[in-house]
């Protein structure tokens, strides 16, 4: 049962992956695009947003268990996943980085044959990763409470040679960090929802239906340009 009174339970993985997510902390919570799309959304439902914060391979197990209510967090909409979880209509539509260290002289797949490369298992980076002739890709996740941290600390200590994730998160890092350098972007479009155990279709339709008019009113809009304003807005024409 839901209602006003009544958190939105949402999995994420704490983790720092600015300027989609922030690790989560007593005095500000989570801050960045997802947050702030929660932030949004919960306030178009009347419910307060509750953040259960798991590693990346409990976050849909936590949602087939009740433990939350979705994943808002990095959910790319693929098949694999589908078949364990309802999605929303999208949140966001972002394409996908190769990072590499700095002066490595990787700057086209070409240059990954023979290399490591590192991805998320299971998700729409590795599948990206697996296209890459030659390469070797090196699955990262499992028992791992911050992948994202796991993947840039081998990548820094040379135990893999690139890295595969979305721009969201690899642009910046790449054009700021002293250590790291994006090689190359591929525009795969990929679609990211809110994931929903398929037992829970009226929570699925309240959530889609807010998100829905989060975007019909431009609010949706209003927290890209906030967190993403060097990405152009996918949902422009909608």
């Amino acid at each position: 049962m839901t209602g006003p009174s009544n958190p939105l339970r949402l999995a994420c993985l704490d983790a720092e992956a600015p300027p989609l997510f922030s690790l989560w902390t007593p005095e500000n919570g989570r801050q960045g695009y997802e947050p702030g799309v929660a932030e949004v959304l919960g306030a178009e439902l009347g419910r307060p947003i509750e953040w259960v914060r798991v590693p990346w391979v409990d976050m849909i197990p936590a949602v087939q268990r009740g433990d939350a209510d979705a994943v808002l967090c990095g959910q790319g909409i693929t098949a694999e996943r589908q078949a364990q979880v309802d999605f929303t209509r999208p949140y966001a539509i972002f394409h996908e980085g190769v990072l590499v260290r700095r002066g490595s002289g990787i700057h086209a797949p070409e240059d990954l044959v023979g290399r490591k490369v590192a991805a998320i298992e299971n998700s729409t980076n590795m599948a990206l990763a697996q296209t890459f002739t030659g390469a070797e890709p090196i699955a990262f996740g499992a028992g791992s409470d911050d992948v994202y941290a796991d993947m840039l600390a081998a990548l820094l200590a040379g135990e893999v040679d690139a890295v595969v994730d979305d721009d969201v998160v690899f642009v910046p890092l790449g054009a700021t960090h002293p250590d790291y350098e994006l090689a190359f972007t591929v525009q795969t479009g990929n679609r990211w929802g809110i994931a929903v155990a398929k037992d829970r279709p009226d929570t699925l339709a309240e959530i889609d239906g807010a998100l829905g008019r989060l975007i019909e009113s431009g609010r949706l809009r209003k927290v890209w340009e906030e967190w993403l304003p060097t990405l152009d807005y996918p949902f422009a024409g909608d």
